[in-house]
């Protein structure tokens, strides 16, 4: 029988070819992933996957935290597990869907974990990144999630989306961004928040009840006006700071108006916001001396969002004063509210939970049509006032 080499050695080289082929590392999508180093150089806009260790979170441009993460927002990559220096990192965006189970505040023992990454190539905390990802998996497994998860049936668009004009930008250019995204809200009168505030804070293990801010006691819906343990619309960025009263707009914002026992609201007054002083007769957990109220500690994080959302949605330009935020107490009329280091304390002691999270879907789904950003992303209050 007549040899055919060539047809062997042709057998022989595609033989070769599928094992070759079979053996190059692939990412679960089934493209080689990128490595970091490739991915830093490649900040494009395009899509692509990136695989690395996972080596900490990044809170600002140059700063990445190995320990003690603040939140579940982000994480760096590395080409080396025990890589240390920020050029060497490329900074990954965590989109909602993902963070229960790729953050670092809640999934710790990533760290030097080698995962792929599918995402834009592009800046994040303005430094090289990998934004709006779509899929994450161990660089040891082939699975993956190539479509987020629902995790809300409500009508609002991702977050992601939402505020792409600000994704990757960092201190006053955040700023500035974030205000263009929100201040394109719809007011309501003042009549008109105390509806909304029955819907908002609703209490969810009793429907019929809202529950009051700084004392935290469930009250009924019904229970509101001006009578002693009525509960009535607190202003938590005091409408004398910046003397906007109850004016559409900065004086009817849902973002900063909750319900408050009437007593209790009395008792914060337009005070500034700070620590120490005697117990609140009304409102256990809160403290409050001559110039400045604690809030109890459940919602000392919900308050100073409030505020960050408020210093930026009203800066100077719709015919209101521009609102911000400084380190003292005693402010009166001026259009300023402190004690700025002591919220951004409040802030990483509290993170963002169920029912501050809820109320900033609900005000955007059925009222003002605006978020609040600080509830979404927490990191990017570093990004604004360090």
């Amino acid at each position: 029988m007549r040899k055919f080499p060539w047809r062997l050695a042709g057998a022989l080289t595609a033989t070769a070819t599928i094992v070759t082929t079979l053996l190059l590392p692939t990412s679960a999508s089934g493209t080689t992933p990128l490595t970091v180093t490739e991915a830093i150089s490649r900040q494009d806009g395009s899509t692509a996957t990136v695989r690395g260790y996972v080596v900490g979170q990044p809170t600002a441009t140059t700063t990445v935290v190995r320990s003690n993460f603040p939140n579940d927002y982000a994480l760096a990559l590395a080409d080396t597990a025990g890589q240390t220096s920020t050029g060497q990192m490329l900074y990954v965006q965590i989109p909602s869907a993902f963070r229960s189970a790729w953050g670092l505040r809640t999934n710790p023992s990533l760290l030097g974990k080698r995962i792929d990454v599918t995402g834009t190539l592009s800046a994040y905390f303005s430094h090289p990144g990998l934004t709006s990802s779509t899929a994450f998996a161990f660089a040891s497994t082939t699975t993956t999630t190539t479509t987020p998860p629902a995790t809300s049936t409500t009508s609002a668009p991702p977050t992601d989306d939402y505020y792409r004009n600000a994704v990757g930008k960092t201190g006053s250019a955040l700023k500035t961004a974030l205000n263009q995204i929100i201040r394109t809200n719809t007011k309501l009168s003042y009549d008109q928040v105390w509806e909304a505030l029955k819907v908002t804070d609703q209490d969810p293990n009793n429907p019929a009840n809202v529950i009051l801010l700084y004392s935290g006691r469930s009250q009924s819906k019904t229970l509101n006006g001006g009578d002693v343990n009525d509960w009535n619309r607190e202003h938590v960025w005091a409408k004398s700071h910046g003397d906007f009263g109850t004016a559409t707009g900065p004086g009817t914002d849902l973002h900063h108006l909750r319900p408050e026992d009437v007593t209790v609201n009395a008792d914060r007054g337009n005070k500034d916001f700070d620590t120490g002083g005697t117990a609140a007769a009304e409102a256990p957990g809160n403290y409050t001396d001559s110039d400045s109220w604690e809030p109890r500690n459940a919602v000392k994080g919900d308050v100073a969002r409030m505020l960050f959302y408020m210093a930026v949605r009203y800066d100077g330009t719709d015919g209101f004063a521009d609102l911000e935020l400084n380190n003292n107490v005693n402010n009166g009329t001026a259009p300023y509210h402190g004690r700025l280091s002591v919220l951004l304390q409040w802030h990483q002691q509290d993170p963002p939970d169920t029912f501050e999270q809820r109320r900033n879907q609900v005000i955007y789904d059925t009222y003002q049509h605006n978020r609040n950003p600080f509830i979404d992303h927490p990191e990017w209050v570093a990004s604004i006032w360090g």
